[in-house]
């Protein structure tokens, strides 16, 4: 019996275009004013100081704003650049210049699921901060209620074994009783050695029944039962 859900945004509950194409660009649209006008705020500063340590360099704040607009170009996956990109992308949902993507499979089957009793968290790259952001300014509403927790890189990067275990341990659910999904073969391997069930998404691919990971078209290929079923 599955008791837990640990779902993956982009590719998954979400349009990988949707990050591409419309968060990611307004990140790098604003961060460099955003940056000079917050620097010395209590809640940036730490952030900024976080990127020289990871720049390995005492960098001025223009050396940090290229830093981080480096990163972003380069897609990297770092913690102080999530940190900031989830503050500006919550300025962008509230002054309504988007809205956050979700499927509406995806949007169905959640609902589903909770209602069943099955505990629902992220796992994303992307900040918990921006995680809430992107589910609580959709479409359907704010669907940060069907979720009991969430999970970033602050507790491992999603292609290593530990991070699944961490969150396991952090649930307090048996790994095998948690279903892991995601549209990346690396991270589904990572939960699979961590003892978690998975299924691979694979939206507008045709099925591979010899992959590796069990996989699906979209949520409603996904048949399990929760507490009380």
């Amino acid at each position: 019996m599955i008791k837990a859900v640990v779902t993956d945004i982009e590719g998954t509950t979400s349009s990988l275009s949707f990050v591409k194409d419309v968060l990611f660009p307004y990140a790098r649209q604003h961060i460099g004013e955003y940056v000079r006008c917050h620097a010395e705020d209590g809640e940036i500063a730490p952030i900024l100081n976080d990127v020289r340590l990871q720049a390995g360099e005492a960098l001025d704040l223009e050396g940090v704003i290229a830093q981080l607009e480096q990163w972003i170009d380069e897609d990297q996956k770092i913690t102080p650049l999530k940190s900031l990109q989830g503050l500006l992308w919550e300025t962008g949902y509230q002054q309504g210049d988007f809205k956050g993507h979700i499927y509406q499979d995806a949007y169905e089957q959640l609902k589903s699921w909770h209602a069943q009793g099955i505990k629902l968290y992220v796992y994303s790259s992307g900040s918990v901060h921006a995680q809430k952001l992107l589910f609580g300014h959709t479409a359907y509403g704010d669907l940060n209620s069907l979720f009991s927790g969430y999970f970033d890189t602050n507790v491992g990067a999603k292609v290593e074994t530990a991070s699944y275990q961490r969150i396991a341990e952090q649930l307090d659910v048996d790994a095998d009783q948690i279903l892991f999904l995601s549209d990346i073969e690396d991270e589904l391997d990572a939960a699979h050695q961590a003892g978690m069930q998975t299924i691979w998404l694979v939206r507008g691919a045709d099925i591979d029944p010899a992959a590796a990971h069990k996989q699906v078209a979209d949520f409603s290929a996904i048949a399990i039962s929760g507490a009380g079923q």
